[in-house]
C-alpha cells in the first residue's frame, strides 16, 4: 500500500488520522513538527504528505518550500490540513505548489477522497517520468506540458519572461538589488508557475537550457540597464542543482559576463542549502571559483534545512536570505522573533549581509530595522515586476 506521511503538531489530530489510515491498510509515518517532517520526507520519500498549515519551528508553507526544492521530494503530492478558512491562505499554498487542502474538521470520506485522488495522479506522473516512451497511460496535461516545454525550447523560450522583485536597503529605503523570477505564459496551458514545470524540466534535462537562457537574459538586462544609466544594481539569479553541477557552468558564467562587458559583482547567484548538502566539497569548490571571479553568492531560503550552521561557517557567501516563514509576523511571534534576531546577529558576526524575504507588513519592517537587518524583499514594497515596469519603478524613484 502507499506510504503516507502525516505532519501535525496536535497529537490528538495526528493520532486520529493515523488510526483512520492504518484501518485502510495504508503504511504511515508521523511527525510532530515541520522540521521532523521535512527530514522524514527526504529520508523515507512517501507517496503522499498530509501537513498542518500552522505549526511551530517550521510551518506548513516552510515544509512545502523545502520539499519542492529537493529533487527527491519535488513531485510528492502535498495536501494541507488547515483550520483556516481565508481564501488567500489557500491560494498562497496552491501557488507555492500544494496539490490540495482539507479544512478541519473533515470527515473520513473527505480525507480518503482527497488522498485517493492525489495518489492516482501521482502514480500517473511517476509512470510518465520513468518511461516517457509509453504515452498511452499518461495524463494528457503532463503530456502537453512536456510537449510545450520542448516547443518552448525550439522557439528559444519566447513564452518565458523574467520578472524582477526589488531588494531594498532598509536604512536608506533605496533599491540596491533585485531577484529575477521566471514566468511561463504557455499558449496551450496559460500561466504555469515554476513549481509546476521546474520539476519536470529537471527530470527531462530541459532545466539546463532553461537555466542558460535565464542567465543569458539577466546579463543582457543588466547591460541594458547600465547603458540606460542605472548603475550599482545587483541582480540575483536562482540556480537549480542540476545546472550548478554542469561541467560548463563556470564557463557559461564567464562568457555571459564577457559578452555583455559586465563587472562580475553585479551578478549574484542564489543557492539553497539542499544544493550544497548534495555534494558539499564539490559545491564549496565551485563557490570558491565563482567568488574568485567576483560573482556574488547568496544562500537562499535559509533556516529550513538541517545543516545550516555547519555549512554557513565554511561557506564563502556574501548574502544570507532568511526564509519568509521566519519573517511572517516576526514582531509578534516569539519563536520567529528569536530565530530571526539570532540569524541576523550570527550573519553579521561572519561579515555576511542579510536579506529578509517575504516582508509584508510595516510591523515586520520595523522589527527588521530595529535589529539591523541590511535588506528586505517582499510585497510590502513591491510584487515581482516585468522588466519594463521594474525599470520605470527605478527611474521614478518610488
Amino acid at each position: 500500500m502507499p506510504k503516507i506521511l502525516i505532519i501535525e503538531d496536535e497529537e490528538a489530530v495526528r493520532e486520529n488520522i493515523l488510526d483512520l489510515l492504518e484501518a485502510e491498510d495504508f503504511e504511515t509515518l508521523a511527525a510532530a513538527n515541520g522540521r521532523i517532517g521535512v527530514h522524514l520526507a527526504i529520508s523515507e520519500v512517501p507517496d503522499l504528505i498530509l501537513c498542518d498549515m500552522m505549526m511551530p519551528e517550521i510551518d506548513g508553507y516552510g515544509v512545502l518550500t523545502a520539499l519542492r526544492q529537493d529533487p527527491s521530494t519535488a513531485i510528492i503530492p502535498f495536501i494541507f490540513l488547515t483550520a483556516k478558512s481565508a481564501k488567500s491562505d489557500f491560494r498562497q499554498g496552491m501557488d507555492m505548489g500544494a496539490d490540495d487542502y482539507i479544512t478541519k474538521p473533515f470527515t473520513r470520506a473527505e480525507l480518503l477522497n482527497a488522498i485517493m485522488n492525489r495518489l492516482e495522479k501521482y502514480a500517473t506522473l511517476k509512470r510518465y517520468l520513468s518511461s516517457k516512451t509509453v504515452i498511452n497511460n499518461l495524463s494528457p496535461k503532463m503530456q502537453l506540458l512536456e510537449i510545450s516545454l520542448h516547443r518552448a525550447k525550439q522557439h528559444n523560450f519566447q513564452e518565458f519572461e523574467i520578472y524582477y522583485q526589488p531588494i531594498v536597503d532598509i536604512a536608506s529605503g533605496k533599491i540596491v538589488a533585485a531577484e529575477s523570477l521566471l514566468r511561463w505564459q504557455s499558449s496551450e496551458l496559460g500561466m504555469i508557475y515554476p513549481t509546476e514545470f521546474i520539476p519536470l524540466a529537471e527530470s527531462t534535462g530541459l532545466i539546463i537550457p532553461i537555466g542558460k537562457w535565464v542567465l543569458k537574459r539577466v546579463c543582457q538586462q543588466i547591460k541594458s540597464w547600465r547603458d540606460a544609466g542605472i548603475h550599482s544594481l545587483i541582480i540575483a539569479v536562482n540556480l537549480s542543482v542540476i545546472e550548478f553541477n554542469q561541467p560548463d557552468f563556470i564557463h557559461n558564467i564567464v562568457n555571459f559576463l564577457a559578452v555583455n562587458d559586465l563587472e562580475p559583482h553585479y551578478l549574484e547567484l542564489e543557492l539553497t542549502e539542499s544544493m550544497i548538502i548534495h555534494d558539499g566539497n564539490r559545491a564549496i569548490a565551485t563557490i570558491n571559483q565563482l567568488q574568485s571571479l567576483g560573482v556574488k553568492i547568496a544562500l537562499d531560503d535559509f533556516g529550513v534545512g538541517f545543516s545550516s550552521l555547519i555549512y554557513l561557517k565554511n561557506l564563502p557567501i556574501n548574502t544570507l536570505k532568511i526564509d519568509r516563514y521566519f519573517i511572517h509576523n516576526v514582531a509578534n511571534d516569539q519563536q520567529n522573533s528569536v530565530i530571526t534576531k539570532g540569524l541576523i546577529q550570527m550573519a553579521h558576526n561572519l561579515n555576511i549581509d542579510v536579506v529578509a524575504e517575504g516582508v509584508e507588513t510595516e510591523a515586520e519592517l520595523a522589527f527588521l530595522r530595529q535589529h539591523n537587518c541590511n535588506y528586505m524583499q517582499g510585497f510590502l514594497f513591491s510584487h515581482p515586476l516585468p522588466a519594463a515596469e521594474f525599470e520605470n519603478f527605478l527611474l521614478n524613484n518610488k
